[in-house]
């Protein structure tokens, strides 16, 4: 374990990796963001419900391993590019971060404390045990305080860049439940997919981005209903990958 990261389960060649960027609102003692506390309990500081609906699939053996990035997005976002301006964000939906207004020594620490070793692992974890594919999971607020005029009526998203071969599978699958369905919405993974690109990607494995919707996570029969159908996913995809 790391303060960059947390795992639950243990990986498998062949199996399935969850990879979780925005799990925690946890902010260390001596970071400083210059926010109200009550910030960390919103979407820009954590994806929510992520950190539960990972431990279900781990616990119901739809995935083999999780890792979970272990500080919040407003410490780092790890979904960035390292060289990114938002890898270290100032503002997020309206909100300034004015403890983020670091020098270049500043920005250089963090990233080596949080970003660097939170990648590393997730590297260091697919050259061992190389999985069939990764579930990359994420969560959108139902609507955003910036732009409250914009709809948001998806219950799930799926997000790929270049590599889509598992993005048809698995927006049919989650079809078949019954859920509306964002094919690159809310957000396009041609423009938002750094995890998946350096990890996925750049090694050839095939991956699915998931976005869940907040609001249907956010109790623990919500995380436990989307933790099932997450499970089924993952065993239609995987047939998909056999066949």
């Amino acid at each position: 374990m790391s303060e960059a990261w947390r795992q639950l389960g243990a990986p498998r060649a062949g199996g399935v990796l969850l990879i979780g960027d925005h799990a925690s609102a946890c902010v260390p003692d001596d970071v400083d963001l210059g926010i109200d506390r009550a910030l960390l309990r919103q979407h820009i500081a954590i994806d929510i419900s992520v950190a539960e609906v990972a431990a279900l699939l781990v616990e119901n053996g739809a995935v083999d391993a999780a890792i979970l990035g272990g500080v919040s997005r407003l410490v780092v976002d790890c979904n960035r590019d390292e060289d990114a301006p938002g890898a270290v964000p100032i503002a997020s939906d309206g909100h300034a971060i004015p403890g983020n207004a670091l020098d270049h020594a500043g920005r250089e620490a963090r990233m080596a404390r949080f970003f660097r070793p939170y990648h590393a692992h997730i590297a260091a974890t697919i050259a061992a045990h190389r999985p069939a594919f990764i579930l990359s999971l994420h969560s959108f607020t139902p609507s955003l305080a910036s732009d409250p005029e914009q709809e948001r009526p998806w219950h799930v998203g799926v997000l790929y860049n270049e590599d889509d071969r598992l993005a048809g599978p698995a927006i049919a699958a989650l079809r078949e439940e019954g859920l509306t369905v964002g094919d690159q919405l809310p957000y396009s993974g041609k423009l938002l997919n750094a995890t998946m690109n350096r990890h996925a990607e750049a090694n050839g494995v095939p991956y699915i981005g998931i976005e869940m919707r907040q609001d249907l996570v956010s109790d623990a029969a919500g995380q436990a209903l989307f933790a099932a159908r997450l499970a089924r996913l993952c065993s239609k995809v995987a047939l998909n990958l056999a066949g």
